[in-house]
């Protein structure tokens, strides 16, 4: 099995914390593997299993628990002295009001380390941080990145092979088991199924499903460019769906919401203003877009897009769109002390394209490294601009 340290690296400083540790990210991308191989690491350490509650409220076993109340006593029940005991609560949106749960035993118990998952963005919410006073810390778990697949996958060396593999069918983790290409199709299929029955009409209310289909096909083929409602609204009234302004936004919401789907916001960065208008969305998986895709083949440089924004959100950065005077800078990437500016290219193959992509840092008189990455084997650095092959970037030790 796959040890995903670059999570596991995260959460170490605080298994014994008093913090309530939060692990969010779309159905299937491996949250609970995630929880086991901490519960292996805590065993490690000596914790015996009865100090050890895993409950996984996808697991009939535990349906009854889906009861806040019956919950919290099911918990209280098993703390028998004053040790610390680890609790872990696993899809934990499918119980209702499960923050009063994590409040009663904050207030009532001293000795417990509390790890929840969740597969919609409740856990990422104002609502929440609210519910809770600020006493978590959340960390977002995504699918497999390139490098973490090709330790799975790859075999004789052939990366390139791999990769387009990658971009065709995406990195949810149990996906790979299948290499018939019907197969994984059903198995993405499922996936989608899943989240939409359960994140979004159980959950959140919306009955029209061939709406919120529409629009996501709609959002998977123009990915990574800039959104327009009324395109949108001119797109779904040829397929035969009359909505508002006000309606769109509320599925768009639920796409983000079941996390399939991330919003983008753009950067003014002569301004250094976030600006809210004109942004854009990229898929957490492609293998979802893929099964969702009209087009049948992705746009190849969208897709190396998705990849690169995606990969920097795995790596920790807080990712924009960059606004310059006379353009865009596909990324804008930071975290804590760093910043990189980021343009991403699928071939540099003629001068135009290259005086394109490297003219885009124009203007930009800070000291923060620059990149262009693209397929090219070539390196075609210059002027102070580092340009990467978007594989050998993917795989770096980062």
């Amino acid at each position: 099995m796959l040890k995903r340290e670059t999570y596991l690296s995260r959460i170490r400083g605080f298994y014994d914390s008093d913090l309530i540790k939060i692990l969010v990210g779309i159905r299937r991308c491996g949250k609970s593997v995630i929880l086991n191989q901490i519960m292996d690491e805590i065993k490690e350490k000596g914790v015996k299993k009865d100090h050890i509650i895993y409950i996984n409220f996808e697991l009939i076993e535990y349906e009854e628990l889906q009861n806040y109340k019956l919950l919290n006593k099911y918990i209280k029940d098993k703390i028998k002295d004053k040790k610390i005991y680890y609790i872990f609560l696993d899809e934990i949106q499918k119980v209702d009001n499960f923050e009063n749960v994590i409040n009663s035993l904050r207030a009532s118990i001293t000795n417990i380390s509390i790890f929840i998952t969740g597969s919609n963005s409740k856990l990422l919410s104002n609502e929440l941080s609210t519910v809770l006073s600020g006493r978590y810390v959340l960390f977002n778990i995504y699918p497999l990145s390139y490098k973490e697949f090709t330790k799975i996958t790859l075999k004789d060396g052939k990366k390139e092979e791999t990769f387009w593999d990658f971009v065709k069918w995406g990195g949810l983790p149990n996906r790979i088991q299948f290499t018939d290409e019907n197969n994984i199709k059903d198995y993405l299929h499922s996936v989608f199924d899943s989240i939409i029955l359960r994140d979004v009409v159980e959950r959140l209310g919306l009955k029209d499903i061939i709406l919120f289909n529409l629009l996501l096909q709609y959002v998977v083929d123009t990915t990574g460019r800039e959104f327009s409602a009324d395109n949108v609204i001119k797109f779904l009234k040829r397929e035969g769906k009359s909505v508002s302004t006000e309606t769109l936004y509320i599925y768009l919401d639920a796409l983000c919401k079941a996390l399939i789907i991330k919003k983008i916001y753009r950067y003014d960065i002569h301004g250094k203003t976030i600006l809210k208008t004109l942004n854009k969305y990229y898929m957490t998986d492609l293998g979802i877009a893929q099964i969702k895709n009209n087009n049948f083949e992705i746009n190849m440089s969208f897709a190396l897009e998705n990849i690169v924004y995606n990969e920097l959100l795995i790596r920790g950065y807080e990712v924009y769109i960059g606004k310059v005077k006379n353009g865009e800078i596909d990324f804008i990437a930071t975290k804590t002390d760093e910043k990189l500016y980021i343009q991403v290219a699928y071939l540099l193959d003629n001068e135009s394209t290259i005086d394109r992509e490297f003219k885009a840092f124009d203007g930009i008189d800070d000291d923060a490294s620059k990149y262009v990455l693209s397929l090219d084997k070539v390196d075609l650095s210059r002027n102070g601009i580092i340009h990467k092959n978007i594989i050998d970037w993917l795989l770096e030790n980062k």
